[in-house]
């Protein structure tokens, strides 16, 4: 492991990585001058030398082209990828820009794009993506058409279940049961790999619309399905995971436990899974949980549940549920952890740690971080005061920060808290202790969540003259990036090329177009010209 990953924790350490290789900024705070009339051509220039200057870049897949599509360059995104050789990459590409453009709004062309991607199977994977973007808009009946088209009898399930939770998410609770039946019963006739996944969507769209026997019975044929199609567990759940959370989140632990108790084979050893997925809102305010129920542990060494799912449970259910259901699941966690060694044990370890400390169980949460080796002990801690900051407990996590013996964790620990006291509007605390920071780079870090939060409470020409002592000449266009998004168009151009001389195009290639609405195309033909 790199000296520092630990302490820093990887989304910091290669910031700050990449950060310091860029360089400290100038001395003479360099293109301050530029564009004191805001005169467009000159920012237009201004991107062309830099994109001369910079590094090269993949033009046909990536960032670049998605940045494209989401700022009204669909079709010279649509362009570049068609450049690439392997159908299948360039189909799947494709794919990619279409949810790009669609999440910027232009369903038109994405839908339009969708249907000329080479390959049938990933462009009807796209098709089933604009299903519910089509019905979130309140077109309705183009969603419907568009979900009656999709190709492959694997996908149907999936497509009208999307349309469900569109449908129920705006309140139409009888026109989404009705597209969940017809969800349920495509995945009844085509019995396709994955139906385990649509039957947990449609757990959350018949708890949203209140039919909760319907809502448990959906549950249990997942769990049937997952089960009786890995009997030794070592697939990755998910969809049983997220029916354990929505059940969870209502306060019924009830499969929770029958899952956590010994499996009837002493060999079975249940697989995990990393969830990447957010649950939606349907939410019961009746639960049934009894804190002094029939779950009284310990558990066995082996059950059908592993660590790793249970820590998903755990993520889900941090935020979203009831302080008691919370802690009475971390409950469970912590003696599942006592019983015996799982590969996914870390994993666990630190799910239940998070919750705790965001429930304001500090004692316990420290107490989980004892056993681990020093780097990891104060990474932890680290982690532990950035949960105590954003549940809204800043002095308690300062406190907790300034006693972390190691700077790096330390200084960790103190970002979060000024990136917390900073988004509740107290600035003037944020911006004090960021002089409490040991690490130059990591001040610049923090630094920047005031300056954010300080134009967004109006005063934009204050956060531009915080940003002028930030060391980090990247670091420092970024802040200038963000500027760009809050100020008037005049001064959001200068801002935007003072980042450019500071940072680069790329930097803020995503925020320009508002401002100098062809600067995206402009960068894309220069690029073409020096890769040609």
């Amino acid at each position: 492991m790199p000296d520092g990953l630990a302490q820093w924790g990887p989304e910091l350490f290669t910031t700050r990585e990449r950060e310091r290789r860029q360089g400290r900024a100038p001395e003479n705070d360099g293109g301050r001058d530029i564009l004191q009339g805001g005169f467009e051509p000159c920012l237009l220039a201004l991107l062309r030398m830099s994109v001369d200057e910079g590094p090269g870049i993949d033009l046909a897949r990536g960032w670049f082209p998605r940045t494209l599509a989401r700022t009204g360059h669909l079709a010279r995104a649509a362009e570049l990828a068609r450049t690439i050789g392997d159908e299948l990459q360039q189909s799947t590409e494709l794919l990619e820009l279409v949810k790009a453009a669609a999440g910027a709004g232009d369903l038109a062309g994405a839908q339009a794009l969708a249907e000329s991607i080479p390959l049938p199977q990933v462009r009807d994977q796209a098709l089933v993506a604009l299903v519910p973007a089509w019905a979130r808009t309140g077109d309705r009946a183009r969603a419907v058409a568009l979900a009656e088209r999709i190709r492959f009898p694997h996908n149907w399930g999936w497509a009208w279940a999307l349309l469900a939770k569109a449908v129920a998410d705006s309140g139409d609770l009888d026109e989404a049961r009705r597209f969940a039946a017809r969800a349920d019963d495509e995945v009844t006739s085509t019995a396709a790999d994955g139906a385990e996944h649509v039957l947990a969507l449609l757990v959350e769209v018949a708890r949203a619309a209140g039919d909760h026997d319907r809502a448990a019975a959906l549950a249990d044929r997942v769990e049937d399905i997952t089960w009786s199609r890995n009997p030794t567990g070592w697939s990755k759940p998910r969809a049983l995971a997220v029916v354990l959370a929505l059940e969870a989140r209502e306060g019924n632990l009830d499969r929770l436990d029958v899952l956590l108790r010994p499996s009837p084979d002493p060999a079975v050893e249940a697989g995990a899974a990393l969830c990447g997925w957010a649950l939606g809102e349907a939410a019961d305010e009746e639960g049934d949980l009894d804190p002094d129920s029939a779950f009284t542990g310990p558990f066995p060494v082996r059950s059908l549940l592993a660590a790793g799912d249970l820590a998903c449970v755990l993520d889900a259910v941090a935020e979203t549920a009831d302080q008691d259901v919370a802690l009475s699941v971390a409950d469970r966690a912590e003696t599942l952890l006592e019983t015996g060694v799982d590969r996914d044990h870390d994993i666990l370890l630190r799910s239940v740690t998070l919750l705790l400390a965001r429930h304001g169980q500090t004692e316990r949460a420290l107490a989980l971080s004892h056993g681990l080796d020093a780097d990891l002990s104060v990474a932890r801690k680290a982690d532990i005061a950035g949960e105590l900051a954003r549940s809204g407990d800043t002095d308690g996590a300062e406190a907790l920060a300034r006693a972390i013996t190691d700077r790096r964790a330390q200084d960790r620990a103190l970002i979060e808290v000024v990136r917390e006291s900073a988004r509740r509007g107290d600035t003037g605390r944020a911006e004090a202790l960021v002089h409490a920071i040991d690490d130059s780079w990591a001040q610049d870090e923090a630094l920047l969540a005031v300056v954010r939060e300080t134009a967004r409470h109006g005063d934009t020409h204050g956060a531009e003259a915080l940003t002028r002592s930030m060391a980090h000449r990247t670091t420092r266009a970024r802040a200038l990036a963000e500027l760009v998004e809050l100020s008037e168009p005049l001064h959001a151009r200068r801002l935007a090329a003072q980042a450019v001389m500071l940072g680069g195009w790329a930097l803020v290639l995503p925020v320009l177009e508002q401002i100098v609405p062809r600067s995206a195309a402009v960068v894309a033909d220069r690029l073409e010209q020096l890769t040609s």
